[in-house]
């Protein structure tokens, strides 16, 4: 052979680099190809709501439609709807989905699966008319194997889902109904990693190194015995860290589990501020061939609860300042959409919140991959209630058949996910106060540990430890203590507070061995942009739970002031001032971040959603969003409020919210009306004056020196429209998103607080509208029409692009108003 030329050697390895590449090209498009997904064209048939017929036959009327898919949305509100006004008012029903579809003839020799991340609920699934199995719970994810009923090479393929949520009530809150979470057709060869089949833990970390284990479930659906090569390859980003090999033999048609120990050195540590994630990439080798690849991504942390420091992550002592999510988007129902799920997540990350509950149930899995990237500190419940139900229909019905396999299907989906950091098997549950609710949560635990004892366990109790206290004092007598009985049983590794938030100082004397955590805290209530005229008296709304409501305001609004709790939680500020002032209270989840539809305590029809968000539905932030803020974030703050359009001579408390500063100065038309500093622990001031129209103006301070300065602007009469999406330019793949807030202006361009002008939208080019909202939880409209009327001069339209690059215009009109047009670019 002769000697390579300079440029003989130069494209040699240039066409090695070709070839590496087209390898590793090829790798990633064998990953791809292993999970695809099964959204589009699916038809879609609703039997009557109310009288639950069962059939459809060759003259059934389809509907082609994508899902994730809520049909409850996209009804009307009923005062009579079965799930009453707890569950939104909206009907349920039973649902039909079909799709045909075509599998290649090369897959045949292959394995082929369906996998539903949440059907709501008590879905039934059919291949080309072989039945595969039932799953009664809506929010828990489940796979079928296709594979013996297929016809391969043929478009005909046909799979049936059917899905009853006829029989109602069955939940406490808006549960929404169809195939509501995505859906995945994934291919596998017969030799490869189980659903969910990988768990990683890093058992030793420093800064110096972190050992990785990985434990691999691998199926081997082959007749014969197999000797195969298993290889995991850890990457943060696209540089490869480490990797560790192994040959294994496994039998035909049988289960095996392998074990692998690799180190990272000098890991990048995941936390709330630098959410750092690795990636392991499992390949399955038969002869030198890849014939599987599985990608789990995790993060690599170290973390405890203590009873003394509270959290401590990587070394550092977190305050947990969570919240509780319910499922539900808004305007959008049930049904999941990623780009929702961020823009929650980002309002509240903007607010300065670190950890999500997720209230009562599994999550979404994009959900989890979403906290995983942005840094949130995840409690991960299972259950709202066990074998007692707490409405007719619930899942207390499914207990004893399906709790175990829920459970177990949510512990191996969801361990691998940095941002968990507490597992909760339930949540006020009604047999906590009983040797029963003992043996089940027993019961719940040894699951739990058996497939992961990286993470405490807990339950939501309400309250763990009953205490006579003296409103006053705050003081309470020993014999006077009477203790959950699963709090008491010392099952848990968390001791979870629902509200009693006035016994959280002295949880180390009750419980001296076991840490706290706040599950569930405050239920204050707000109506956004509407406040009472005297904002220091607290209210308790409604007088007690158990009680018909009858006080309140005849329009159901609620005081934005913090000054309105139901009677078994508190203030914003009440219960915020007693878990900042502990080293040993790790940390809180809100009822709730956002509202949700159901659930209007402390009111009944017409309110048709929740008043407990601290964010509106429609994602608008009320005016206690900005004391945490304040509290909770490096921000610099002024908020004041409320708006500046009342009756001339009419006496207004005006509140301030600020940070970074020790005084704030209050000017109404250039006046000052008084310097107003915080005192010991509080949380606002607040100026009680007259009003006058004009300007009114809060100037912060900080050794003199002004830190900020905020105005608003008593506003006319309304004359125009102001559009301002929250991105101009979203991707052209049929899902993503833009959220147009809408605002009523005067003519000097001052936001109208007390318009309700009722919009009316238009939409140009290959996109639609999906939703409209203005967070008002009295209006019964549609969120899916095409007008809404505004609430305290804001209103919310939400754009889907389509599957082709365009330029969207939406249009909004009201009448007598200066119409608006934006431009939204899919690309």
């Amino acid at each position: 052979m002769s000697q390579l030329t300079s440029y003989q050697k130069i494209t040699l390895l240039f066409v090695c680099f070709l070839l590496m590449l087209a390898c590793e090209t090829s790798r990633d498009q064998k990953f791809n190809d292993r999970k695809v997904s099964f959204n589009s064209d699916w038809n879609f048939y609703l039997n009557d709501s109310i009288k639950d017929n069962d059939t459809i036959g060759t003259a059934t009327q389809w509907r082609t439609l994508n899902v994730p898919h809520d049909w409850s949305i996209e009804g009307e509100f009923d005062e009579k709807s079965p799930a009453g006004y707890g569950g939104g008012a909206l009907n349920g029903g039973l649902g039909w989905y079909k799709k045909t579809f075509k599998v290649a003839v090369e897959d045949s020799t292959k394995i082929t699966s369906i996998t539903f991340d949440g059907v709501y609920k008590n879905s039934e699934v059919w291949i080309n008319g072989h039945y595969l199995g039932k799953r009664p719970n809506g929010y828990i994810g489940f796979q079928y194997d296709m594979t013996p009923y297929l016809k391969y090479g043929e478009n005909n393929n046909e799979i049936i889902v059917k899905v009853n949520n006829s029989k109602q009530p069955n939940s406490r809150w808006y549960s929404g109904s169809g195939i509501f979470r995505n859906v995945w057709l994934e291919t596998t060869d017969k030799l490869h990693v189980a659903q969910w089949g990988t768990y990683i833990t890093t058992p030793k970390v420093s800064a110096e190194k972190a050992t990785v284990e990985i434990e691999i479930r691998i199926k081997n659906q082959y007749a014969a015995s197999k000797k195969a090569t298993v290889t995991t390859t850890i990457f943060k980003e696209d540089t490869k860290v480490t990797s560790v090999t192994q040959d294994i033999t496994i039998g035909g048609n049988s289960n095996q589990t392998i074990k692998q120990n690799t180190e990272v050195e000098t890991p990048i540590l995941w936390s709330v501020e630098t959410p750092e994630l690795y990636t392991a990439v499992t390949e399955i080798s038969l002869d030198d061939k890849i014939i599987d690849q599985y990608k789990t991504n995790f993060g690599i942390r170290d973390f405890k609860f203590d009873t003394e420091k509270g959290f401590i992550l990587n070394g550092k002592q977190v305050k947990i300042k969570g919240v509780c999510l319910h499922h539900d988007l808004g305007p959008l129902g049930a049904a999941i959409n990623t780009r929702a799920i961020e823009r929650q997540l980002e309002i509240m990350k903007e607010m300065g919140v670190n950890g999500i509950r997720t209230t009562h149930n599994p999550p979404a899995p994009e959900l989890l991959d979403l906290c995983d990237k942005m840094g949130f500190i995840v409690m991960d419940e299972a259950f709202d209630m066990w074998k007692q139900t707490k409405t007719k229909y619930d899942y207390g019905n499914d207990w004893d058949k399906w709790h175990k396999k829920d459970l177990v299907d949510q512990l191996l989906r969801d361990r691998n996910h940095p941002s968990i950091f507490i597992w909760s098997i339930g949540n006020e549950i009604p047999e906590q106060w009983n040797e029963t609710g003992v043996t089940i949560a027993k019961e719940l635990v040894a699951i739990t540990r058996q497939y992961d004892k990286t993470r405490p366990i807990t339950a939501a109790m309400n309250p763990p430890v009953n205490m006579n206290i003296d409103e006053v004092t705050l003081q309470f007598e020993k014999k006077n203590v009477q203790f959950n009985a699963i709090a008491k049983s010392a099952v848990l590794d968390l001791i979870g507070y629902n509200y009693a938030h006035q016994t959280y100082e002295h949880h180390q004397k009750n419980f001296p061995n076991t840490p706290f955590i706040a599950t569930e805290t405050t239920s204050g209530l707000q109506t956004r942009g509407y406040y009472d005229s005297v904002s220091d008296t607290i209210k308790k709304w409604p007088v007690r739970w158990d009680l018909k409501f009858t006080e309140g305001n005849p329009d159901n609004t609620v005081s934005a002031y913090d000054q309105v709790q139901t009677p078994w939680g508190s203030t914003h500020e009440a219960t915020w001032k007693v878990i900042k002032k502990y080293d040993f209270l790790s940390g809180m989840y809100i009822w709730t971040g956002f509202d949700y539809i159901g659930e209007p305590t402390p009111y009944e029809w017409p309110s048709i959603s929740s008043y407990f968000g601290i964010v509106d539905l429609a994602g608008f932030p009320k005016d206690v969003y900005y004391m945490y803020q304040s509290e909770w974030t490096d921000k610099t703050v002024l908020h004041i409020f409320p708006h500046w359009n009342w009756k001339a001579g009419q006496t207004v408390d005006v509140w301030a919210y600020y940070n970074n500063a020790d005084e704030v100065e209050l000017f109404l038309n250039g006046k000052s009306v008084g310097v107003r500093s915080k005192k010991g622990d509080d949380l606002h001031v607040m100026w009680r004056i007259p009003f006058q129209a004009g300007t009114l103006k809060a100037v912060s301070r900080k050794n003199g020196k002004v830190v900020l300065e905020k105005e608003i602007k008593t506003a006319g009469n309304p004359a125009l429209l102001k559009l301002t999406a929250d991105r101009n330019s979203i991707t052209a793949d049929g899902n993503d998103l833009s959220f147009i807030t809408v605002d009523i202006m005067d003519a000097k361009n001052v936001l109208v607080p007390t318009a309700n002008n009722e919009i009316s939208f238009s939409l140009k080019g290959n996109g639609k509208i999906v939703g409209v909202c203005s967070g008002d939880p009295v209006s019964h409209e549609s969120y899916k029409g095409s007008k809404h009327t505004a609430l305290s001069g804001k209103c919310l339209v939400v754009i889907q692009a389509g599957n082709q690059a365009d330029n969207l215009e939406l249009t909004a009109n009201a009448k007598g108003l200066q119409s608006k047009t934006i431009t939204i670019t899919t690309k």
